[in-house]
């Protein structure tokens, strides 16, 4: 995109000139899986929690390798500390969950927080009321406010909570994270409805015709088996989040799940 939209109506055009572009599904890439459990965020967001609970989730997290543990601003520091000498293993902090409707201060707020607590990933949930209300500036604003209080090397995932949005708002929201400069558009929180596997394939494909093929999507909500995190993967999923990173490893190593999409619901 050369230029950013600078109101609500110029976004709406952007959008819907998008929307019309749009190709069919991309191609993606098959992974193994052994490349798996580097793709899972490790998450544990619940309340309230026990400090032995974070403990835990590192643990498994070192023993298998995963991504990143996904917690809450209020354990990142315990988080670092039990990873601190496994650069392969990330700490990610949730920044406005899991509703999104924060005001954008206290978002940037929280994200510093995490930052300067060692958080190395951020997954910040966007203000979808408001991108239901089509203003989408606000939301895009809402959006690069956090991204500049916590630029690169920091990764920043936007949550879309697609499964609040109909598909034409997932196309908006996907198409305004971009050009705000997140790394990944990610599905849910896991607090409201399942991601699927063809949100996952639209997100994908929106990013790639916007221009933006370095972004990447994270698939989280209801991805609980080995089956569910494939088919994900195959639907253009770079990072899964997921609680049941252990079950899901387990199951790929006893060769339970399938080596192919059963397909998916939704868009």
């Amino acid at each position: 995109m050369s230029t950013i939209p600078a109101t609500n109506a110029e976004w709406a055009k952007a959008i819907s000139s998008l929307s019309a572009q749009l190709p069919g599904a991309v191609t993606i890439a098959p992974a193994s899986s052994a490349q798996v459990p580097s793709m899972i965020d490790h998450t544990l967001l619940k309340q309230p929690i026990e400090p032995q609970q974070i403990d835990q989730l590192c643990l498994e997290a070192r023993e298998h390798n995963f991504a990143t543990v996904c917690v809450r601003v209020g354990d990142v520091a315990q988080a670092v500390a039990n990873l601190k000498d496994l650069p392969n293993v990330g700490v990610a902090c949730v920044v406005g969950f899991h509703e999104g409707t924060y005001e954008t201060e206290d978002k940037v707020t929280e994200a510093r927080e995490a930052v300067a607590k060692g958080a190395s990933e951020l997954d910040m949930v966007i203000d979808y009321s408001k991108l239901k209300q089509r203003e989408y500036s606000a939301v895009y604003e809402d959006v690069l406010a956090v991204r500049r209080a916590a630029p690169l090397p920091v990764l920043l995932k936007a949550i879309l909570e697609t499964s609040e949005l109909e598909r034409e708002e997932v196309i908006a929201a996907t198409l305004i994270c971009c050009v705000a400069g997140v790394d990944f558009v990610k599905t849910s929180t896991g607090f409201k409805g399942p991601a699927t596997a063809d949100v996952v394939s639209l997100m994908r494909t929106v990013s790639q015709a916007a221009g933006f093929p370095n972004v990447q999507v994270k698939a989280s909500g209801g991805v609980r088996t080995a089956s569910d995190c494939l088919r994900m993967v195959q639907a253009g999923a770079t990072r899964i989040g997921a609680s049941a990173g252990v079950n899901i490893v387990r199951e790929l190593a006893s060769g339970e799940a399938p080596s192919e999409s059963t397909g998916g619901d939704g868009y």
